[in-house]
């Protein structure tokens, strides 16, 4: 094998995955080198169960707001949300000068930035297979066609001076793709005779073992689904996989049935689909769904976003009978072309369970044949490594046993182990012609985004979103005089706290408490003020007091509990009597 050195004898290139290692989602990777860094792709990952009010996750991108001076661009692969959803989040802290993707890609990454008000912090530039784009001095990167389930998807060559890295992006090896678009295993093939210095691979299905099979494999499957549906037609699965919608989008011309697209992102990628020529229908086969009902059930095929059974998710809410135009009829027939990722599993048992109960017929199941991976199987990675020949490789995007198993893989096609590693979240790769090292680490970890102002969820917010939601919270309302008299009973809250105490007994064991804290404690925080009446340190107050009930719930209560305080100052005004809140509202803490 020739290798081309290119000053790799002195050159050292970074390599830092920021998401996607032991884990689903959120791929983010950064190449650095002479001081230049190249972004390749930018996800997000949906939340957990535990993450409360958590819309979507980010990685944290700390290493690039610090070193932003340093962006010459970003690669994108393909047009998958773990891939480019991250990308108008993180325009709002750093700049990227220019974004190179395919043209799916930047046209669903366009109506997203133009959404969120950041149309004009890049600039967007679509490329094609085997053309090649420049960042900086350092990067010149190559798309080379690969395929997946979603169109326009590319792996990328990225020639630097210490070599050249093969990113494989997302990939199957499917020979009879769905849009005519053939891997190029040419171009891979002439990379890998002329030396590659480090493969960094999918590893998203490495237990699995043969290969993974073609995206026209579902069609004779669901082609009988079709045919076998009486009434009203639901079909739900990726809104991102193009060559499955576009197969859906034939049968429903095949047997006659007006299509109602239902959800948000469904509708977006259909629209860039078709105006790219992705997708190819008339526009006669689809219908407003304010004509659902006019519709014979024969003749309607309802094509819905909430595969994963995501909470928000249009099939979801249909499930849950909160859908404000679609009720399930008995005799619908509701099919999952997709199969839960993981974490998911609960979410889609749960819609299908409601479908059901609803009178619809649900058809899911792996062994319907009705959806197959967009990712490469063992067989699929195998030909990977034998047309790159790496020196090096790195597996990502993946659980950590999935990395374990790719490369013990590539093992087994010859690659030393000393010269692969398995790395986390974070961990700064150092690769040049003589090794592949893990020399360190950069910031890592997640950023948590909701639909608030800010977006951006604290750690301790979220702390205390998760406690709330597991214990209840205890709250306390109280108003004082400028004596220290408490001025009626205290209002006492217990939302979802569980006791064995009438809540009057509460309201009088707490007014007590708090009567008890101000005859103790009021000297503590109150002073003269020569004769104009006491200065009274009304923080202080509502902190000793907040004291006194933290150890009687302590006592009275068999575990700890998020507790609040509220204390209201009674300020006499003209002859009347006028409380204004000292402390509107106070952060929880655990009694």
């Amino acid at each position: 094998m020739t290798r081309n050195k290119r000053n790799s004898d002195s050159a050292t290139l970074k390599i830092i995955p920021l998401g996607g290692l032991h884990e689903i989602g959120k791929n983010t990777c950064i190449f650095e080198i002479n001081d230049e860094i190249v972004l390749l792709d930018a996800g997000l990952a949906f939340p957990t169960d535990g993450m409360h009010g958590v819309n979507i996750v980010l990685p944290d991108v700390t290493y690039l707001r610090e070193n932003q001076h340093k962006i010459k661009g970003m690669i994108v692969t393909h047009g998958h949300e773990d891939h480019i959803g991250g990308i108008a989040f993180h325009l709002r802290q750093f700049n990227i000068p220019v974004i190179y993707g395919p043209r799916l890609a930047m046209a669903l990454l366009q109506g997203k930035l133009e959404e969120a008000g950041m149309a004009k912090r890049t600039e967007l530039r679509t490329v094609g297979p085997r053309e090649k784009v420049k960042f900086g001095k350092s990067f010149e990167v190559e798309y080379i066609r690969n395929t997946h389930s979603i169109s326009d998807s590319f792996t990328v060559a990225i020639r630097t001076p210490a070599g050249v890295v093969i990113h494989s992006g997302d990939y199957k090896i499917d020979h009879t793709p769905v849009d005519g678009e053939y891997f190029d295993f040419q171009r891979l093939a002439e990379y890998g005779e002329n030396g590659v210095l480090c493969l960094v691979g999918d590893s998203t299905n490495a237990e699995v073992p043969g290969s993974t099979p073609s995206e026209r494999t579902v069609f004779p499957n669901l082609d009988q689904a079709f045919s076998q549906a009486a009434g009203r037609l639901f079909v739900t699965t990726f809104a991102s996989s193009v060559h499955r919608v576009n197969m859906l989008l034939e049968l429903a011309q095949k047997h006659g049935r007006s299509v109602f697209v239902v959800g948000r992102s469904m509708l977006n990628v259909i629209a860039h689909a078709r105006e790219l020529g992705y997708i190819k229908c008339p526009d006669s086969l689809f219908k407003p769904l304010n004509q659902l009902n006019q519709c014979p059930d024969k003749q309607a095929m309802i094509l819905t976003t909430g595969s994963q059974g995501e909470p928000m998710a249009a099939l979801t809410r249909i499930s849950n009978r909160s859908h404000r135009q679609i009720k399930i009829h008995e005799g619908d027939t509701v099919i999952f072309s997709a199969h839960p990722i993981p974490g998911n599993t609960i979410g889609v048992v749960n819609t299908i369970d409601k479908l059901m109960q609803q009178g619809a017929h649900v058809v899911y199941g792996k062994d319907k044949g009705l959806h197959v991976s967009g990712h490469g199987s063992q067989e699929d990675q195998k030909m990977m490594l034998a047309l790159t020949r790496p020196k090096f490789f790195m597996p990502v995007h993946g659980e950590h046993r999935m990395l374990v198993k790719h490369s013990q893989m590539a093992q087994s096609m010859g690659i030393p182990a000393e010269n692969i590693v398995i790395v986390n979240n974070g961990d700064v790769i150092e690769v040049n012609e003589a090794a592949i090292r893990i020399a360190g680490q950069v910031p890592s970890g997640v950023e948590l985004v909701d639909s608030s102002r800010t977006g951006v969820v604290q750690r301790d917010v979220l702390r205390e979103r998760q406690q709330i939601a597991e214990d209840g919270i205890f709250t306390v309302s109280a108003t004082v005089s400028d004596q220290g008299k408490l001025l009626g009973e205290p209002i006492v809250n217990l939302r979802g706290v569980v006791t064995t105490k009438a809540q009057e007994q509460w309201e009088r064991s707490v007014q007590q408490v708090v009567e008890k804290g101000l005859r103790d404690r009021w000297s503590e925080v109150a002073e003269d003020g020569n004769g104009s009446g006491p200065i009274v340190k009304w923080d202080g107050l509502r902190s000793r007091l907040e004291e006194e009930l933290r150890r009687f719930v302590r006592r009275e209560l068999p575990k700890s509990y998020p507790l609040v305080v509220f204390l209201l100052q009674h300020i006499p005004v003209e002859g009347t009597a006028k409380s204004s809140p000292v402390r509107a509202r106070q952060a929880v803490s655990a009694s």
